[in-house]
């Protein structure tokens, strides 16, 4: 998989899919697990805020948007790329797709 890392460690273009803007995210302050990982938060550019959980019963990625009034932005901190998934790192290249 080819793909370039802006400053802070996000994908920029993933697989020919731009990815301009995409932030990935984790609350270092909770420990959050599904399925045996960890929970996810994404955002491009200045659009809502995802949370991408693994759901051992369907074997999957899912992704939901974050109401601003359910979690504080605030507390979460930006992660590298590498350390997402490569399930969840498809979930979200399909999800962002432009």
């Amino acid at each position: 998989m080819k793909s370039a890392k802006t400053s802070h460690g996000s994908p920029e273009r993933t697989e020919g899919h731009s990815m301009n803007g995409l932030r990935v995210y984790i609350n270092p302050e909770v420990t959050e697990k599904s399925g045996g990982y960890g929970v996810f938060y994404s955002r491009r550019e200045s659009g809502p805020y995802y949370r991408w959980r693994y759901e051992e019963k369907v074997s999957s990625w899912r992704g939901a948007r974050v109401q601003s009034s359910d979690f504080s932005p605030r507390l979460l901190s930006t992660t590298n790329w590498k350390v997402v998934p490569a399930a969840l790192q498809k979930s979200m290249i399909e999800h962002y797709q432009e």
